[in-house]
């Protein structure tokens, strides 16, 4: 099942520190995982739910699997564009697609696809994902449903 309309991935702006860069001033690859990271919790927020609220309620969700390509370098002082967009849902996971793209020349420099699993905050076993989420989830745009 394809969700109807066509919405724009979530897209969260940031700039590269020093922190994140090694000593040639080049982001250092592993970075770049956690600025998808960081736009996967920000969408998650843009949607209504944040991370605390859900570990309240029993709820965490973890990386099940990650795959990242690098295609050029971010340096110091990038500005950058980190998209985040759903292309599938599950009973218990979700499939994330994301890019990471230079602000200035909307160069591609990162592309990955990240598999998260909704688990319970007590035992870290799989639990499915709540109604109210997987509705909000399935209103970001191209979602395939699966199981």
């Amino acid at each position: 099942m394809r969700a109807q309309n066509e919405a724009q991935p979530f897209a969260l702006k940031c700039r590269v520190y020093y922190e994140d860069t090694d000593a040639g001033g080049i982001v250092y690859y592993v970075n770049y995982l956690k600025f998808m990271e960081r736009a996967r919790t920000e969408c998650l927020r843009s949607l209504g739910f944040a991370q605390s609220q859900l570990a309240g309620e029993n709820l965490l969700f973890v990386v099940h699997s990650a795959e990242a390509r690098y295609h050029a370098p971010a340096r110091l002082d990038d500005e950058l564009f980190i998209t985040a967009e759903v292309i599938e849902l599950n009973r218990a996971s979700l499939r994330f697609r994301q890019q990471v793209r230079r602000a200035t020349d909307e160069a591609l420099l990162c592309e990955g696809q990240f598999v998260v699993a909704c688990v319970r905050t007590d035992n870290l076993k799989p639990r499915a994902i709540p109604e109210a989420l997987r509705a909000a989830f399935a209103g970001m745009g191209q979602v395939t449903a699966g199981e």
